[in-house]
């Protein structure tokens, strides 16, 4: 009994999982934030681009 009281205070691993969810938390902060301004980045290369002179 006294080992499974052991194992369930062990806190081992609880670090890597906390950075784990950090880490899924941002990526899809990230996703979304490209997926929202994915078509206005492309806008706005895509007027660079017809403003550059062609290298011919």
């Amino acid at each position: 009994m006294t080992n499974m009281i052991n194992f369930m205070k062990d806190e081992d691993g609880q670090g890597m999982v906390e950075y784990g969810l950090i880490i899924g938390l941002i990526a899809i902060v990230v996703v979304g934030a490209l997926v929202l301004l994915g078509p206005k980045i492309k806008e706005l290369f895509d007027g660079v681009e017809s403003t550059l002179p062609t290298m011919e």
